[in-house]
């Protein structure tokens, strides 16, 4: 730790290096030392400009032209800047991008100032803090979270700052967290100095890190309770999360010190117990293309076919449910209760309704922190105007169902009138020149509009007067920005002006004058003007002030606005995509019949083939063979997603299904590798299936896709055959375990939990079509060569393939390596003369044997063993 005479000397050197400079250099530098990680856009008229290395960083994340402000302390000095009325747009491309922003503005008068006009950080932006419009995706929750670990348990807490929801949570190891990040995208996330599984925040593009003080226990706790006004935390259920407690400290911290202004939005915290969700790992997620495809966009996800919502408020929440399915079957019930409701009702006119209330979430969220913009109060007066047709269309339905949630739906008279009279029918988009507050609203601002608009009238008379008075008919009152107002006289008249005439600015065909009349007049109008401006400034921050007491039921009516949106949602979907109810089941157990994949079905050209399923105590895994590009994928997918959906409380694409108790959904499918950490494909796989194995429980969902696939083939036949018999009998997980070893569909024989199923293909002269039904039995082919050809392989290859097919079909005696499969032991012979089938077996060289030659060999054996010629 430097000693403090060093401390002192550096900043000694520092104050020298800022005496170097021009005043308004020593300015920015002064402001850029306490924000030095940020990016500082410093305001110098009618541009925010950057200086040294913010200036060449900026200039290459937003390809703008990067020069220089001539020079200070004899050094040229790198500048670059945008315009300040487009900031916006820049500011949107830097938090993507996961940078923050110091926007510093002039809050000084030029015209009293000596030296530099003052200047101060009146915001910062950072991806995870923003709340304005123009930053914001719509249909996307905006997290700034913060991690914490202790030996191999993390603390995490995540909060959206422009709805004010936070939450926190604790896990137990890596792969806990890497799916807590995958559910929560968050745009920032805050770590300890010293966090030991960077390897884990890799992916996230706004990483801060924060000094370990932020994370005290005791901070934190304070920190919390002074937030809500609570002296503890025990009303929230998070009193014993202590790891994620130093988390949710950490995140508020930040938050205080970016958006220097009250936070009276963020008005509890909530634990999120892993014991109430279905558990999806990070693959799982990933897999399942849940809101993102494996390219990383929107499109043909689960979100993008069930998200039909009115408003983005909904399709946030809605986004909610689908990545944190519930396990409460009295909350699940409800909601399926109100979706079997609005079925019958009509939703075109409650879809209108919803739509006219918008975003109310965030624009409450700007309105916590008073900095909602004119066309967010006139938003909000919408909403109001809206709020009674939706509470009549609620109790038209009649039904116990929805009441819950008119209850929470407010109406605010008051508030609505007040926006009514207050806010213009259609505001600017800012306050900043005016022409917010609507006439009639205030006695004192109308005046002072009327005494600017009445200049109109005055300037009139004057010019009639003038003109009658100097007799020059070309005579005109005039007004411009730069020089106010003026009468102009063409120069063939110039030998008729009064002598009381000032000439303020000649042009190429006409002169311009004052005089004192006119003066005098434009310092009364240009006054009121300023004044006007003023008022309305004030009377715009007295609107806050009215509407900030109601803040919590606001926000409630909200919260119930964009789950009745979710749930109308939920509704159409099912009335438009022939979706059925599910039931959901104590007994243990999984069945369905036309199941369909939710957005395969609707990208396919062709009608979806559906198919059943059927699991349970007795049939608790599904060995599936059959083709490449069969559909046995698609059918797992399916299974998932169907459980997935019936779990959010959502109608489900199939028919009589029923569903019992799911903890944990796990998925082991397709094929990626990590180079990057030193992963190949087959690790990448078998960290996967070892998550699984170590995690799964009997009421857990497995899905397993050509395990074993990445390495030889008896090393892959063998830890595929070991890992199906684990999830059977030890672990008793309900499984679909897909796979292109036909050795396996042995183990039915041996283990009656499990069952063969199949998807057929038909060969014909053109080619082969896949039939994509489900039927019992296992398969008897690949259909490899076939699949070769449609991707295109030469056809010399494919008939070099065919060869080589037939000739070790064909071979006499069997070449390829041990047997993988398991045998039992031989039993103790008491014949002195070996059956015809140990005959066989001492014939057989196991070192030689292909696994086609394997699987024959075990037929004949077996063959043999029936006429008589038991071992």
């Amino acid at each position: 730790m430097p000693s403090e005479n060093a401390a002192t000397q550096a900043e000694l050197f520092h104050q020298e290096h800022i005496a170097k400079h021009t005043p308004m250099m020593q300015q920015y530098l002064r402001i850029k030392a306490e924000h030095p990680q940020i990016l500082l856009f410093y305001r110098m008229g009618d541009f925010y400009e950057l200086f040294y290395d913010d200036a060449k960083k900026a200039a290459e994340l937003l390809d703008i032209s990067l020069t220089a402000r001539g020079k200070s302390g004899g050094d040229p000095i790198p500048m670059a800047g945008v315009p300040y009325h487009s900031v916006e747009s820049y500011l949107a491309r830097l938090v993507k991008l996961g940078q923050s922003v110091a926007i510093c503005e002039q809050i000084g008068d030029p015209a009293t100032s000596k030296g530099p006009v003052e200047r101060q950080v009146t915001r910062i932006v950072t991806p995870g803090t923003v709340t304005d419009e123009a930053l914001l995706e719509d249909r996307r929750d905006n997290v700034l979270a913060a991690v914490f670990e202790h030996k191999d348990h993390y603390g995490f807490a995540a909060l959206d700052v422009a709805s004010g929801r936070f939450t926190l949570v604790e896990l137990n190891g890596d792969d806990a967290l890497s799916a807590e990040l995958q559910k929560t995208q968050p745009a920032e996330l805050l770590y300890p100095e010293g966090f030991r599984a960077l390897h884990l925040l890799e992916s996230i593009k706004g990483l801060r890190r924060r000094p370990e003080w932020e994370f005290d226990l005791a901070t934190a706790r304070n920190k919390l309770n002074e937030q809500f006004g609570t002296r503890e935390l025990t009303g929230f259920g998070v009193e014993q999360a202590e790891l994620g407690l130093c988390a949710a400290g950490c995140v508020l911290q930040y938050v205080q010190d970016t958006q220097r202004a009250a936070l009276p939005h963020i008005r509890s915290i909530a634990m999120e117990a892993q014991s109430k969700v279905v558990q999806l790992d990070a693959a799982t997620r990933r897999n399942l293309e849940l809101t993102q495809n494996l390219s990383g966009g929107t499109d043909n996800t689960v979100a993008a076919i069930l998200d039909k919502t009115a408003t983005a408020m909904g399709g946030r929440l809605l986004q909610r449910w689908i990545h944190r399915p519930l396990t409460d079957h009295r909350v699940l019930t409800a909601r399926q209760d109100a979706i079997s409701e609005l079925l019958d009702a009509d939703q075109d006119e409650l879809r209108g309704y919803l739509k006219a209330v918008g975003d109310m979430e965030r624009v409450l969220g700007r309105l916590a922190l008073r900095s909602a913009r004119p066309r967010d109060f006139a938003r909000l007066r919408q909403a109001f105007e809206h709020l009674p047709a939706i509470q009549t269309f609620l109790s038209s339905l009649d039904t116990p169902v929805l009441a819950p949630i008119a209850r929470r739906i407010s109406q605010f008279d008051d508030l609505c009138e007040l926006l009514q009279r207050a806010i213009v029918d259609n505001p600017p988009v800012v306050l900043r020149d005016g022409g917010v507050i609507a006439e009639g609203f205030s006695e004192e601002l109308d005046e002072l509009r009327n005494l600017s608009r009445g200049a109109t009238d005055y300037l009139q008379e004057l010019e009639d007067r003038e003109k009658a008075r100097t007799d020059i008919p070309t005579l005109k009152v005039g007004y411009n920005k730069v020089h106010g107002y003026f009468i102009e006289v063409s120069r063939s008249y110039s030998a008729q002006v009064p002598p009381e005439y000032i000439r303020r600015q000649t042009l190429k065909n006409n002169e311009r004058y004052i005089i004192p009349e006119l003066k005098e007049h434009e310092d009364k109008v240009l006054t009121s003007q300023s004044r006007a401006l003023a008022l309305e400034k004030q009377l715009y921050e007295r609107l806050f002030d009215r509407l900030l007491p109601q803040l919590n039921d606001l926000m409630d009516s909200a919260a119930a606005l964009a789950e009745l949106d979710v749930l109308a949602n939920l509704a159409e979907r099912a009335a438009s995509l022939d979706y059925h109810r599910p039931c959901l089941v104590t007994e243990t157990g999984l069945s369905y019949s036309s199941g369909r994949h939710p957005v395969v079905e609707q990208v396919m050209d062709e009608p979806f083939i559906a198919n059943p399923l059927q699991m349970n105590a007795q049939r608790q895994m599904l060995i599936i063979t059959g083709p490449n590009m069969g559909g046995k994928s698609t059918y797992m997918r399916q299974t998932a997603l169907i459980t997935l959906m019936a779990y959010m409380g959502s109608f489900v694409p199939a028919q009589d299904a029923k569903i019992g108790p799911v903890d944990r959904i796990f998925t082991r499918i397709g094929a990626s590798d990590d180079l990057a950490s030193g992963r190949s494909t087959f690790m990448v796989e078998m960290t996967e299936t070892a998550n699984i194995l170590n995690n799964a429980t009997p009421n857990s969902l497995v899905l397993m896709d050509e395990i074993g696939r990445g390495t030889s083939t008896y090393d892959g036949l063998s830890l595929a055959w070991a890992t199906a018999s684990y999830l059977a009998e030890r672990l008793r997980a309900f499984t679909l375990f897909a796979t292109h070893y036909f050795e396996m569909t042995q183990l039915a024989d041996s283990l009656p939990m499990l069952a063969n199923v199949h998807l057929d293909a038909v060969e014909h002269d053109h080619g082969i079509s896949f039939m994509h039904a489900v039927q019992e039995g296992s398969a008897d082919r690949s259909y490899g060569l076939q699949v070769a050809q449609l991707a295109g392989v030469p056809a010399c290859v494919i008939e070099q393939a065919k060869h080589k097919l037939h000739e070790l079909e064909q071979a006499p005696s069997l070449a390829g390596g041990e047997h993988p499969t398991p045998r039992p032991e031989p039993k103790p012979q008491s014949k002195p003369q070996p059956s015809a089938a140990e005959q066989r077996l001492a014939e057989l060289s196991p070192d030689n044997l292909t696994p086609r030659q394997a699987l024959d060999a075990l037929y004949e054996l077996k063959a043999l063993s029936k006429r008589g010629g038991d071992f």
